[in-house]
C-alpha cells in the first residue's frame, strides 16, 4: 500500500522558535501580550475560584504567569512553551509544542495560552488535547491574534507586489474568525463555550517602524508557502507608499489593526447548566411574554385566510 499522503504544513514551527529568540536577543515587544495579560488576570478572577493545578501554554512572555499570579486565582503554574529564551522566575517551565502536549488525561484545573495558537498547524488537534488534559470543570482560556490583523499591512502588501512584480505572494499569515473559533471550540468537545473579540488599534510613525515592532515580537512571516527570495526594493518602497496613501490618519501617522481572539470554554462535568431537552419545557412563550398565542392560519383580528 503506498504511503499515506500528509497535508503540507502552513507554519514553520521551526522557523517561528527561531524568529522568538532572536526577537528576545534585539528587545522583545510587548504591549500586546501584556495587554492580554492584564485582561486574562481581569477575566480570571471574575471567576471567583481558585485553580490549583495550570498550564501556561505557549505565551511567549511571562505576561501571563506574573499577571495570574498576582491576582490569586492559581495556585501553582507551570509555563509549557516550545523554546527556552530566558530563565523565568516565577514558574518552572517544560519545553513543549503546543501540538504535542506532554500531560496526562484529567490532569489540570486551568489552561491559559496568550498569542500563541494563531501559529499552531493543526489547532482543532491542540484544542482537543487541551480539553482531554483538564480535569473535569477545568478551564480553558486564551487569546489568539485573528480576525482582519494586519489587514493594512496584507493589502498594502499584495498592491505594491502586484504592481511591480506582477504578482502576489503570502507575506501576511491568514487568520481565522471569532466564528470559526467557537464552533472549533464546539468541535473539540468543550462545555458552554463563549468567544469575543478585542480590536486594538495601534499607530504609528511609518510602516518601517510597524515591520521593525512584528520583528520583536517574533511575528514576522513564518509561512511555509513564503517566498525565499530577498523583498526587492522597489517594491518596499512602494509598499511604503501604498500604505501611507490608504491608512493614514491626518496628522501622517498609519494604522494598524490587531483584533485579539479571547477563547474560554469548560470540561463537561454534570454540575454544569445543561440545555433542556426538546420539549420538556413547562411554560408557553406566548405566557412568558404576556402575549396570545394563535393557532396556524389564524390572524390577530380572528380572521382566517
Amino acid at each position: 500500500m503506498p504511503p499515506t499522503s500528509q497535508v503540507q504544513a502552513l507554519f514553520e514551527r521551526a522557523l517561528l522558535a527561531q524568529r522568538r529568540r532572536r526577537a528576545y536577543a534585539l528587545g522583545p515587544v510587548t504591549f500586546l501580550v501584556d495587554r492580554v495579560a492584564e485582561d486574562m488576570a481581569e477575566r480570571l478572577s471574575a471567576v471567583r475560584r481558585t485553580f490549583d493545578a495550570v498550564v501556561d501554554l505557549g505565551t511567549p512572555t511571562d505576561a501571563v504567569r506574573r499577571a495570574i499570579l498576582a491576582s490569586g486565582s492559581v495556585g501553582r503554574i507551570i509555563a509549557a512553551v516550545p523554546t527556552m529564551v530566558a530563565p523565568d522566575g516565577h514558574a518552572p517551565a517544560v519545553v513543549a509544542d503546543e501540538e504535542r502536549l506532554p500531560f496526562r488525561d484529567a490532569s489540570l484545573d486551568l489552561v491559559v495560552s496568550a498569542l500563541a495558537l494563531q501559529f499552531v498547524n493543526d489547532l482543532p488537534g491542540t484544542l482537543v488535547q487541551i480539553r482531554r488534559a483538564l480535569k473535569p470543570d477545568g478551564l480553558f482560556l486564551a487569546a489568539l491574534i485573528g480576525g482582519d490583523t494586519l489587514t493594512e499591512l496584507r493589502q498594502a502588501f499584495a498592491a505594491a507586489e502586484a504592481e511591480i512584480e506582477g504578482g502576489v505572494s503570502p507575506r501576511v499569515a491568514p487568520f481565522a474568525d471569532v466564528r470559526t473559533m467557537g464552533a472549533l471550540l464546539q468541535r473539540a468537545g468543550f462545555a458552554l463555550p463563549v468567544t469575543d473579540v478585542d480590536r486594538v488599534c495601534v499607530r504609528y510613525d511609518s510602516p518601517l517602524r510597524l515591520m521593525h515592532d512584528l520583528r520583536r515580537m517574533g511575528a514576522t512571516n513564518v509561512l511555509s508557502e513564503r517566498r525565499r527570495g530577498v523583498l526587492r526594493r522597489q517594491t518596499l518602497k512602494r509598499l511604503f507608499e501604498i500604505y501611507a496613501e490608504r491608512f493614514a490618519d491626518p496628522d501622517g501617522r498609519v494604522r494598524a489593526t490587531f483584533d485579539i481572539i479571547w477563547l474560554s470554554g469548560w470540561a463537561p462535568h454534570e454540575s454544569q447548566q445543561q440545555p433542556l431537552r426538546p420539549g420538556s419545557a413547562r411554560l408557553r412563550l406566548a405566557d412568558a411574554l404576556g402575549t396570545r398565542e394563535f393557532s396556524t392560519g389564524e390572524k390577530p383580528d380572528g380572521e382566517t385566510r
